[in-house]
């Protein structure tokens, strides 16, 4: 019985390690038959967004926890969708969560859709731009008020611009 309890064990490290890596991808393309305003070929999104960020955005992958230059941008401005450039979450609403994503308590009024992602064994809210359709991340319970809402999104599925000095 130690030793089946041993390989379980085994077994979950491996893939925890395998996702956390980038091996396993978190979740796979969506099936979903949402209508969006902006609709381009796999062709076309490969070549405009490049194989990471089409990863995240068209095939729901997530990035490694830390690794996004986003988790230190403290300047105000707008986060955008990398995808079609929709204004999608503001500085005003970011905060430093310790997960290793960027972390919002709010998008921007209209600017994400949702929708229940079942990936990982688990039921999960995924967030996506309500413009283009791209993966932006997930939104969890455990955020700051006002909202105690947690928008854990990934770094390459955004562009900053700063506000205007």
């Amino acid at each position: 019985m130690s030793s089946r309890r041993g390989f379980l064990v085994a077994g979950v490290t491996f893939a925890s390690w395998a996702i956390v890596r980038g091996i396993v991808p978190l979740a796979h393309a969506s099936t979903s038959s949402e209508a969006f305003e902006l609709v381009k070929t796999d062709e076309e999104w490969r070549a405009l967004l490049g194989e990471e960020r089409y990863g995240i955005l068209r095939q729901e992958d997530t990035e490694r926890p830390f690794s996004s230059a986003l988790n230190n941008e403290k300047r105000k401005g707008i986060f955008h969708c990398a995808g079609c450039g929709l204004p999608v979450y503001s500085s005003e609403a970011k905060y430093d969560s310790g997960t290793g994503w960027p972390s919002f308590w709010q998008s921007l009024p209209g600017a994400i859709g949702t929708r229940e992602d079942n990936s990982l064994f688990m039921t999960r809210t995924e967030c996506h731009c309500r413009r283009c359709g791209g993966h932006l991340g997930h939104i969890f319970d455990d955020g700051p008020p006002p909202t105690g809402k947690r928008h854990c999104i990934n770094g390459l599925a955004l562009t900053f611009s700063p506000a205007a000095a």
